[in-house]
């Protein structure tokens, strides 16, 4: 059964038993789905009202791109599952003589490169996900102001959680260009996208205190 199908009381067994996957990394791209679901329930009871009609546009542009990125962050769900389990395989492959060491090399290379880009594919869905929700806060309702906050919340531990996934990984890949270009592109990822999360909380809170 796909982690994504499973029960949340299911998930949460799974998740603090002694398997080493799901993880960190299945975690994160749960709290982004989580995250991007909370601006989607924003945009859709903000429609229908019509003190609200000036919102529409953003709202429906809301949940054009947010459903699209919501069934990404669920999606990676399991990618992130699936590529931590094709590394642990890669390592029990055998090593008694040369060809069986090159094969392991490439195959423990390979799986970690993938183990690499998942996580990384799920900072950029953050990032994405957090400018989507960020154009939400004024222009929705804002009797569920809150919840945007809570996306924040959610988006930016989804971001940060990624991210730590792929520091892990950075070591083990090969290829010096695509390690370069994973350490730059995230660190920058990270930065922008943290200020979003940021901003949009400190928002939020500032609008209870008026």
């Amino acid at each position: 059964m796909k982690l994504a199908e499973m029960k949340i009381t299911e998930f949460l067994d799974l998740l603090a038993s002694d398997a080493p996957a799901p993880g960190g990394g299945s975690v994160s791209a749960l709290a982004g789905a989580q995250g991007i679901a909370l601006s989607l329930m924003v945009a859709n009871l903000t429609f229908g009202r019509e003190r609200y009609a000036g919102f529409v546009p953003v709202c429906e542009e809301t949940v054009e791109k947010g459903t699209t990125l919501r069934n990404d962050f669920i999606e990676s769900i399991d990618k992130d599952t699936e590529a931590f389990n094709e590394v642990s395989a890669a390592y029990q492959m055998p090593k008694d003589t040369d060809a069986q060491k090159q094969a392991r090399r490439a195959s423990i290379g390979a799986a970690t490169l993938h183990a690499t880009e998942v996580p990384f594919a799920s900072m950029q869905l953050c990032a994405e996900a957090l400018a989507v929700t960020k154009k939400l806060v004024g222009n929705s309702n804002p009797n569920v102001s809150s919840d945007l906050g809570v996306a924040a919340l959610n988006l930016k531990s989804a971001l940060l959680g990624s991210w730590l996934n792929v520091k892990i990984n950075l070591p083990s890949v090969k290829d010096a260009e695509k390690k370069a270009y994973f350490a730059t592109e995230g660190a920058a990822i990270v930065a922008k996208s943290s200020a979003i999360a940021d901003e949009i909380y400190e928002t939020v809170l500032a609008s209870f205190e008026k």
